[in-house]
């Protein structure tokens, strides 16, 4: 397709249906085989860009065997049309897993397809911006961090410390923290998360903590603390590996810090637990990506179990359900959160809503991602500097995977054809 023409439509919008004529999937072993990329193709030549991550085969097995049934041939400007009926459909045998994650990838795409028919960055079709830039935190992963090249997909949660090199913040947190910091305030951050306890939550399991865990654990944030003031903020992930005994431990130790949040201290399948926690703790509360659709946030936002909330919008439902989410924690007085440690369409996805939905405080990013592998998913880079991201620019999502990645030859390409 003649590139000078990607965004105009060969039938104009006004007489009639758009079709959606294939579907592709793709994942990219040799970059970061958790995630799941996906092309959805429309009458007109417009292409729509969405990804999920974890298990993108079991994903792309529902996106082309069971869900294509519905969207081939079907009118892909149809977004929330689409969107009930998948979810209606899955929500008969339980949509809380891969059916939620290939649903979000698909609603990615569409919003991109019909930005790009607007000739609209999707936050304009989402009421407009309420802000013109995003305020964003570095999250402490390694370039290695939730991928492998090698292929294997490793665990949830189980991202390795690192070694001694370039952007290797989850390592130089241990082993020099206030230099990580020092980068970080350079690079314009002016917040950071960590997840100082998975190595104690690795070696003796989440049903208690020792005080000497506690106290190499809490270490790097205290020297932090006493070396920055308040010129950085200080958040913590538990990644949901503790009970309650060890996490009012946990909380407690990290009172002296005054960290924004703790996060997924515990595992969020509890919210009568997680709202006790948050009671007994008397700490700032975030929860979290760990949920996954809006009935969940809603029994956590009613059982005042969290201060902010975290959602991942290739994960919970897509753009259009993380936007219901954000409005509606909103109606609590409860501020909104974008997270993203998987890939770079996650990261675009979550600008558009926080540049959208007033309720919205920060964007996650990963800057060991961005600055290594995320050149080899996508065409434009996300522009961070001092501490805030700009919005998105061009139609859609403003951001297109590379062609390259959908090869026909590479492992894992699937394709699904309307006619």
């Amino acid at each position: 397709m003649n590139e000078s023409h990607r965004y105009l439509p060969a039938v104009p919008l006004e007489h009639g249906v758009v079709r959606i004529t294939a579907i592709e999937t793709s994942i990219p072993e040799d970059v970061m085989p958790g995630l799941l990329l996906i092309r959805v193709h429309a009458e007109g030549g417009w292409i729509g860009h969405g990804e999920t991550y974890y298990a993108p085969q079991a994903v792309a097995a529902l996106l082309h065997d069971w869900m294509a049934r519905r969207l081939l041939g079907g009118d892909a400007l149809a977004i929330e049309s689409h969107w009930r009926f998948l979810y209606e459909r899955a929500a008969n045998f339980g949509v809380r897993g891969a059916e939620l994650r290939a649903i979000s990838a698909i609603d990615l795409a569409l919003w991109d397809i019909l930005g790009q028919a607007c000739r609209q960055p999707v936050y304009r079709l989402l009421g407009g911006p309420v802000r013109s830039r995003i305020p964003v935190y570095n999250s402490c992963g390694n370039p290695s961090y939730g991928r492998n090249p090698s292929g294997d997909q490793g665990w949830p949660g189980y991202g390795s410390l690192g070694k001694p090199g370039p952007l290797q913040d989850s390592y130089l947190l241990f082993h020099d923290p206030c230099a990580l910091v020092e980068e970080l305030i350079a690079d314009g951050y002016s917040a950071v998360k960590t997840w100082p306890f998975d190595a104690a939550a690795h070696a003796h399991g989440g049903m208690r903590i020792s005080l000497a865990d506690l106290d190499s654990a809490v270490k790097p944030l205290r020297e932090i603390r006493a070396r920055f003031g308040d010129r950085i903020e200080l958040m913590v992930d538990g990644h949901g590996f503790f009970m309650l005994p060890a996490a009012l431990r946990i909380a407690d130790a990290l009172r002296e810090v005054r960290p924004l949040w703790l996060e997924d201290v515990l595992k969020t399948d509890n919210i009568e637990t997680l709202a006790d926690f948050r009671r007994q703790s008397r700490m700032p509360i975030s929860v979290s990506e760990m949920l996954l659709s809006r009935p969940d946030f809603a029994r956590t936002l009613e059982s005042r179990a969290a201060d902010f909330i975290m959602i991942d919008p290739t994960w919970a439902g897509g753009i259009s359900e993380t936007a219901r989410i954000a409005h509606m924690a909103q109606a609590y007085n409860v501020p909104s959160t974008m997270h993203d440690c998987t890939g770079p369409l996650t990261l675009f996805a979550g600008l558009h809503i926080n540049a959208a939905v007033p309720g919205c405080c920060f964007q996650e990013t990963v800057r060991a991602h961005i600055r290594t592998f995320y050149k080899d998913l996508i065409d434009v880079q996300p522009v961070l500097r001092d501490g805030y991201a700009d919005l998105p620019k061009g139609p859609g999502l403003g951001v297109r995977l590379n062609a390259d990645l959908f090869r026909p030859d590479r492992p894992g390409y699937r394709i699904s054809r309307w006619k």
